[in-house]
């Protein structure tokens, strides 16, 4: 066995781990990096890369078959399902570079292609190396996880791993899961002319602001996608190119099957117990610094058994980097993390929904809206479907939703101004281009000091006062 003595040891090279060991190594920390599978980890290579990819590709198709409200005849695209995975491929092969192994080695990353167990607290073997280090980070991910569905073993399936890997366009997809990733892969396939079934067990996009879910919902439908809720799969027969899933609700018949229900964190391999870290079937148990029951070890992004975003990944690198490398009190937090489902239109959410801010605010909420169809570059491009929502405490944003064109990118403002504890009137304040979709949020913020402005008595008492004086 080669004995390895490091300051940091990663466990994972997906966007955490890489964060972590890219930081700590160019501020002068010895770095040691483990990946027993693919540089890039699940985002770069089963996730959020080629999902957005796949969906661009649907979108050429769809906007294809609808330019004639623009004055552009409508088209029947010829659509090719394997160069839209060769896109797939370009795109994934063009980011890989930025997390190879050949780009942290020359950074002074040490790469070791090893999966890693813990045979001590401070000890964990890779391969033929054992690496004993002052700190270690856990940043092994997760998997997409597969219900004991009865008869699933036998027949052929696909996961958020493997679809990418399919080259023939599925004739009718039947998708278990109406999450993000069910309903993501479900719009991306019938625009490409696949077509689609989507199978619930409860209410598809559950998590979200079901006004919002509504507007996505209704679209997809619209699209051609059927969408089943509340009908739970209870078993699972065919073979390739014929497929029954039977549920609660009815019988279901198609020539693919995408299982989509959900995420498990990655711990299988770790030998967590040899630690003295805690874990449950959500993942790794950690404290606000991130820190497991064994203080020398964290756990960063999907392990730590929260939300499981690429970004929430990055963000606890840095937390990490603080706490480990400079000593320095750092606490995650939640309150502050956007997400985003990418269907069109997209919806976004940051802090709390409207339901959880009444819950926790009660009285003191206050709520203001803005609809697309008000905005003018979204009449200019015929993206008119959609609005914002504002949850409001005192003045200041606890929490946005938005349903509409761009909505991944207007609600990077909120998260913003969540993070900052900015209040209401820097966002009116602030002077945006006209016109643009980020107009909304501005036009937002002037919903809610509207009625405080203009509906106040006291105020047209005061302007009546001060003209009266003005020669």
């Amino acid at each position: 066995m080669r004995q390895i003595k490091t300051d940091i040891l990663v466990i994972g090279a997906g966007s955490g781990g890489l964060s972590v060991a890219a930081g700590a190594v160019q501020m002068g920390a010895k770095v040691v990096l483990l990946e027993g599978h693919k540089m890039g980890g699940d985002c770069l290579n089963y996730g959020c890369v080629p999902s957005k990819a796949l969906i661009a590709a649907g979108k050429q198709a769809y906007a294809a078959r609808h330019g004639a409200g623009f004055g552009v005849a409508d088209a029947a695209p010829k659509v090719s399902y394997a160069g839209a995975k060769d896109h797939v491929a370009r795109v994934i092969e063009t980011i890989a570079p930025v997390d190879s192994q050949e780009r942290f080695e020359g950074l002074g990353v040490q790469v070791i292609r090893e999966y890693g167990r813990f045979i001590s607290p401070t000890q964990v073997q890779a391969g033929d190396n054992v690496i004993t280090a002052r700190r270690i980070v856990i940043a092994t991910g997760s998997g997409p996880f597969v219900p004991p569905v009865k008869g699933l073993k036998d027949v052929p399936y696909y996961t958020n791993e493997t679809i990418f890997d399919l080259r023939q366009r599925p004739g009718h997809l039947l998708i278990v899961g109406g999450g993000p990733i069910g309903i993501e892969m479900a719009q991306a396939h019938i625009r490409l002319g696949s077509k689609v079934t989507v199978i619930e067990g409860m209410k598809a996009m559950g998590k979200d602001d079901p006004e919002l879910t509504a507007i996505v919902l209704d679209r997809m439908r619209a699209e051609g996608i059927e969408i089943v809720e509340n009908a739970q799969a209870e078993e699972i027969t065919g073979k390739a190119g014929d497929i029954t899933v039977r549920t609660t609700g009815g019988s279901f018949q198609g020539t693919h099957l995408l299982m989509a229900v959900g995420r498990k964190v990655n711990i299988d391999k770790l030998d967590l117990e040899e630690a003295g870290v805690a874990f449950d079937r959500s993942g790794i148990k950690v404290d606000a610094s991130l820190k497991s029951s064994n203080r020398r070890v964290y756990a960063i992004g999907d392990v730590a058994g929260g939300m499981q975003f690429t970004h929430v990944a990055g963000y606890h690198a840095g937390i990490v980097i603080r706490s480990a490398l400079l000593g320095l009190p750092a606490k995650a937090t939640t309150r502050h993390i956007p997400w985003v489902t990418y269907t069109d239109p997209e919806l976004a959410q940051v802090g709390l929904t409207e339901a959880e801010a009444r819950k926790k605010h009660g009285g003191r909420l206050e709520i203001a809206r803005f609809d697309y169809d008000e905005n003018d570059r979204a009449i200019a491009e015929a993206r008119t479907t959609g609005l914002i929502k504002v949850m409001i405490v005192r003045g200041r944003p606890v929490g946005a939703s938005i349903v509409g064109a761009q909505a991944g990118e207007l609600i990077g403002l909120w998260a913003m101004a969540i993070a900052n504890n900015m209040k209401m009137s820097a966002i009116a304040a602030t002077v945006l281009p006209y016109p643009t979709l980020g107009e909304i949020n501005k036009r937002a913020a002037g919903a809610y000091f509207s009625p405080r402005l203009f509906a106040n008595p006291w105020v047209k008492r005061v302007v009546r006062f001060v003209q009266s004086y003005i020669p």
